[in-house]
């Protein structure tokens, strides 16, 4: 087995500041994952070496890690040192779609498709998508992974005769950009986020084990002349995922 590529990462800390220098490095370190400089599986060194670099206290070193530990970026590995592991997608709550979230993070996005066919709506995407229960609806469900691991399940709804949708196409891109190229001006949507477990099949496809905690959303998207376009439900695993979101004091 390679020995783990050695991550050679110039950082610098405000002794000046009032923010405290191990919580600047860990800052400087957690952008450097979420960016893709540091990749999964690239090693810090160990904290002698990081503290004697950076000229901080090997505490203030341990502390900075030992943050990221904790939010599960990095792991501690005996015999081989502190491993990048993985980064967390923060995805803005605003109209846009994984895939493009994922390149904006830095990240590298792709797709399985698991289903591409059409079915009766049940009364629940009915009513999303403004249609009469029963009525046939495209179905596409999608495994999107980032570096090599799975990030989420998509399952999207759309109208018969929306689009035409070649697996092909939707492997190689993002939902959001097949509409748009087709001439889909997406205007607005309403959207719903919770959280529950996983079931042994989702825990299986999202290499989480049952149980695990799973973030979900629901989201019907209208386009400019106030047509559903999309209602889509997607889990995604809490371990990698958040969502970020700015709220504003009502004048």
């Amino acid at each position: 087995m390679s020995k783990p590529e050695s991550a050679s990462l110039d950082f610098v800390v405000d002794r000046s500041s009032p923010v405290p220098l191990y919580y600047q490095l860990a800052l400087q370190l957690e952008s450097a994952i979420e960016h893709g400089r540091l990749s999964p599986g690239s090693l810090l060194g160990n904290e002698i070496e990081l503290a004697g670099r950076l000229g901080l206290s090997r505490p203030t070193v341990r502390q900075a890690i030992q943050s990221l530990v904790d939010k599960g970026l990095l792991v501690r590995r005996r015999g081989i040192g502190t491993q990048v592991v993985h980064s967390q997608i923060k995805r803005p709550l605003e109209l846009s779609s994984l895939y493009d979230d994922l390149l904006e993070a830095g990240q590298s996005p792709a797709t399985r498709v698991l289903r591409n066919d059409t079915e009766p709506s049940s009364a629940e995407v009915a009513a999303a998508l403004g249609l009469a229960e029963g009525a046939e609806v495209i179905v596409i469900e999608r495994l999107r992974s980032a570096h090599g691991e799975p990030m989420a399940r998509l399952r999207n709804y759309l109208p018969p005769g929306l689009l035409q949708l070649e697996t092909a196409q939707l492997e190689a891109t993002g939902l959001y950009r097949l509409m748009r190229s087709a001439g889909i001006t997406l205007h607005s949507a309403r959207q719903t986020i919770g959280a529950r477990s996983a079931t042994t099949d989702e825990g299986a496809q999202l290499d989480e084990c049952e149980g695990a905690a799973l973030l979900t959303m629901q989201r019907t998207t209208y386009d400019d002349t106030g047509r559903a376009v999309e209602y889509g439900s997607h889990i995604y695993r809490a371990s990698r995922y958040a969502f970020d979101f700015q709220l504003l004091v009502r004048s």
